[in-house]
């Protein structure tokens, strides 16, 4: 598809006169109009309106709520209510909800990624993974979202920044669109996405490094030897405190991203949530040519054991990420130096 076409003729282009593919493309064209609403509001907020200002209460897992996190949740769930979407999951609702009894597709979505962006202007977004939606998932809408990451039709982020941007991919490779503002399409701007490998960066918020496991650690501590280090190379660190600007980087730039678990209360299975965070950057991480897991295992591989089930994420150029993973595997009583010379040699 040529660069410029829109969002909606490359859906239909791939789909063709499939019904699965009409129905997919509905519902990824109803979350483009969600995004194309939401950033309007971002872009316009109403005169002395706070859209960081905390609401005072907390969403189904426990996260301080902003205003914007419940306009986003609004637009979302009002844009797919009529776009054949069965199952509903959000980080914003206590647990999944039923929005088309005759809906063919799930959908899993964290209508505002990084909220605590928005009061500073930083770059903030939206993550979905589309899954099918088992007949018994009519009865219990819970059902379609105990399936793995593997399982995922679509997925993809809008990230609202400089330009709102759609990363996505229907399981097919990577493509990117920009919204264009003057007629409100999301139009072609890079397909084929690959992450570019040998990228001397990674995104890790290092001010937890005194709770970080050995094997994350191990590795940081590697980094930040740069070229005198067993790594021979300079690394620098970005950290937005948004996936998706994170993720965008790595698609774009190449390096890694870590949110590992830690020690901290709350922390020990990592952060991110399962469904709507990391099995959607996964599938798109899979996609471009990298990797992405838990330090042990694929994300896409993990069993949800819950709805908002959190879990570590490492995730960037396949290489970065293997090296990460023999760390993982070897033990804590394995000489320093039998430790370097593995992680050189992958």
């Amino acid at each position: 598809m040529r660069h410029g076409a829109t969002l909606g003729d490359t859906l239909h282009a791939q789909g063709h006169d499939a019904a699965g593919a009409r129905a997919l493309a509905r519902v990824i064209e109803a979350l483009a109009g969600a995004a194309r609403e939401l950033a309007e509001v971002i872009a316009t907020p109403a005169a002395g309106e706070s859209l960081g200002a905390r609401v005072g209460s907390d969403n189904s897992d426990g996260d301080q709520q902003r205003k914007l996190d419940l306009v986003a949740e609004e637009i979302c769930r009002e844009a797919l209510r009529g776009a054949g979407v069965g199952p509903y999951l959000s980080e914003e609702t206590e647990g999944p909800l039923t929005l088309d009894p005759a809906g063919s597709l799930a959908v899993a979505i964290d209508p505002l990624d990084g909220s605590s962006n928005i009061e500073v202007n930083g770059v903030i977004g939206t993550i979905f993974s589309i899954l099918p939606a088992p007949e018994s998932a009519k009865a219990d809408p819970e059902v379609a979202f105990t399936q793995t990451g593997r399982a995922q039709i679509a997925a993809g982020f809008f990230m609202y920044g400089p330009q709102t941007r759609l990363v996505l991919t229907v399981g097919a490779g990577v493509d990117v669109y920009a919204l264009d503002r003057a007629s409100g399409a999301f139009r072609l701007v890079e397909s084929g996405v690959r992450i570019p490998s040998g990228g001397a960066e990674y995104a890790v918020n290092a001010s937890n490094r005194r709770y970080w496991r050995e094997p994350v650690r191990r590795y940081i501590d590697d980094c930040c030897l740069g070229a005198d280090g067993p790594r021979g190379a300079n690394f620098n660190m970005r950290w937005n405190g948004s996936m998706v600007a994170d993720a965008y980087r790595v698609l774009t730039r190449g390096g890694l991203f870590l949110y590992p678990a830690d020690s901290r209360r709350g922390y020990e299975h990592g952060r991110l949530r399962l469904l709507y965070e990391a099995s959607p950057v996964a599938f798109l991480t899979e996609q471009a040519g990298g990797a992405a897991i838990d330090g042990q295992d694929p994300i896409l591989d993990i069993p949800p054991s819950r709805p908002h089930a959190r879990t570590p994420v490492i995730f960037g150029d396949a290489d970065e990420v293997e090296i990460l993973h023999q760390n993982h595997l070897v033990t804590s009583t394995t000489p320093r130096d039998a430790r370097t010379r593995l992680g050189a040699a992958v």
